[in-house]
């Protein structure tokens, strides 16, 4: 087909149909139908030509018009009217029956054709730029994040990591099969549907029908993998496109999502199952997971601690095939230090209780997720040295028959989140019954993640510590898009499983080895001068 779009020139391709139905008129189904793509002095169009009824042919404005595949040889176009209330309206909409499903596949690429090729083309400005609306996700996000996301998600090797973590993949199963009352006969919405599987679980739970919204390349083999299952695949249409993007033809009755990252937020997918919330959900809809829980406790690890503080000992060497690299060595130590680090550790490594941040995505705006602010505190149970803070989550299925979390707390069953650990470059000393007081700031930023601020005190303890007196503070900046993946198991321990928290931690007389005597003492001062602050009485 050629697309050109010079002003005179007309364009047409025709596709031959089954048939076609309108969608407000109840059995009224033509015969044979030419399906036509025309393009005339700047308007495209498509027709439907029924062949044995010249007048009663139905034009649909490529501009306006939407085309949604209902299975392999049906598909839905509908034709916007106009905006009320900022939410879109639709004129009408006709039901298409193909004759075969390789003439159903060549009408969408078709379809998708002629809009881009002609559609957006014809708005070319007069200095040959296209006006085109950018989004709210293009708004937010750096377009080389969104490529690299995209592709990331785009690979069936990375969505078989995700569901060969059975705790994940089988905590969704139960909660979407144990909640059957909330699937049978409504419509669901699968936000960032990846391979399919969730779409999958709710047909399989009952749904009248499921859209599987994805806007990577997996789209295509989320088609591959529902066309194989046809008992199922018959009620879900895979759509692809960004959920702040696309348009569904009718409303959601429940969402299903899997848009949690590292540390809950990181990818900024929240964001995206907000969004959908906003535009798909009915009222008092359900969402699948329903609230979210950042769960956040000093840690103490000497060992960690150390592993990340030697990395910079490279940087202290003053003769380096003839190289003095020591001038690198401060900036080096802060940036490893910078990296949140992803592992699963021995929850016995915590030296308090952890403290609670609640998202409910029934009610959060997405506005609040651009900047999360976390007050700290916490008393120590133990005496020893905070190395920084450890961070978890879970999510709740809140159905109407089963209640179901998935947690990726320390000692439950490992998932592909693991956990998260900010360390401090700079580690504060702690007695048992001392308080710890600070702050976590998150920050997101285009590139899809967030930046952490994250500040410990410990507070003046003892007699006297009603006046609140800070003995010592110690703050760090990390950025959650680059973490160290550590991902090492929980080291075991030789001590029995009754051993006292305080007697497993009695590390702190560890001491770093230099390369030699100047780098100790390049060491000692690297730490004095690591950004922490010592407040004195």
């Amino acid at each position: 087909m050629e697309v050109s779009t010079g002003q005179n020139k007309q364009k047409e391709q025709d596709f031959l149909v089954a048939s076609i139905s309108q969608l407000s008129i109840s059995n009224s189904t033509s015969p044979q139908v030419v399906a036509k793509f025309h393009y005339d002095s700047g308007v495209a169009e498509l027709r439907f030509d029924p062949e044995s009824d010249p007048n009663g042919s139905l034009h649909f404005d490529l501009h306006t018009s939407r085309l949604f595949k209902l299975s392999p040889f049906q598909s839905v176009c509908i034709s916007e009217a106009s905006e009320m209330d900022k939410e879109k309206s639709y004129s009408r909409g006709i039901s298409i029956q193909f004759r075969n499903e390789e003439e159903s596949r060549n009408f969408h690429c078709a379809f998708e054709q002629w809009k881009t090729e002609v559609v957006v083309q014809e708005s070319s400005l007069p200095n040959g730029t296209v006006s085109s609306s950018k989004s709210k996700f293009d708004d937010k996000i750096e377009a080389s994040s969104a490529k690299m996301y995209f592709h990331y998600y785009g690979q069936l090797l990375h969505q078989q990591n995700m569901m060969q973590d059975y705790v994940r993949t089988g905590t969704y199963y139960a909660a979407v099969m144990e909640n059957r009352v909330d699937f049978v006969g409504r419509v669901v919405v699968d936000v960032g549907a990846g391979s399919g599987i969730l779409s999958l679980f709710a047909a399989q739970a009952g749904a009248r029908h499921v859209y599987a919204v994805e806007a990577s390349e997996m789209a295509e083999y989320a088609r591959k993998l529902i066309a194989g299952n046809p008992s199922l695949g018959q009620r879900i249409t895979v759509i692809k496109g960004k959920v702040e993007e696309v348009e569904l033809p009718e409303k959601a009755d429940i969402l299903i999502s899997e848009p949690m990252g590292t540390l809950l937020i990181n990818e900024r997918m929240l964001e995206s199952y907000i969004i959908a919330r906003d535009r798909f959900l009915v009222p008092n809809g359900k969402m699948f997971p329903t609230i979210g829980r950042i769960h956040m406790a000093p840690f103490s690890d000497e060992y960690l601690y150390m592993e990340i503080a030697n990395k910079a000992l490279f940087w202290q060497q003053q003769n380096y095939y003839g190289v003095n690299l020591a001038p690198l060595q401060s900036t080096a130590f802060q940036g490893y230090f910078s990296q949140p680090v992803v592992d699963a550790f021995d929850p016995r490594l915590l030296v308090a209780p952890a403290i609670s941040h609640v998202i409910d995505f029934t009610s959060t705006k997405e506005e609040e997720l651009y900047e999360i602010d976390i007050p700290l505190k916490f008393v120590s149970s133990v005496g020893t040295r905070v190395h920084g803070l450890a961070c978890w989550f879970d999510v709740l299925f809140n159905g109407s028959t089963v209640q179901r979390w998935l947690s990726t707390a320390p000692g439950a069953p490992t998932t592909h989140w693991y956990q998260l650990r900010c360390v401090l470059s700079q580690p504060i000393y702690v007695m048992p019954g001392q308080e710890i007081v600070g702050r976590l700031h998150m920050v997101s930023h285009k590139a899809q993640s967030y930046t952490l601020h994250l500040t410990l005190s410990a507070k003046m303890w003892g007699p006297g510590a009603e006046q609140g007196g800070i003995l010592q503070t110690s703050s760090g900046k990390l950025d959650l898009k680059e973490p160290y993946y550590r991902m090492s198991q929980p080291q075991a321990y030789p001590l029995p499983q009754d051993q006292q928290p305080h007697q497993l931690l009695q590390t702190q007389d560890i001491q770093i080895q230099p390369l030699d005597e100047e780098g100790s003492d390049l060491m000692q001062q690297t730490l004095q001068d690591s950004g922490a602050e010592l407040h004195s009485l």
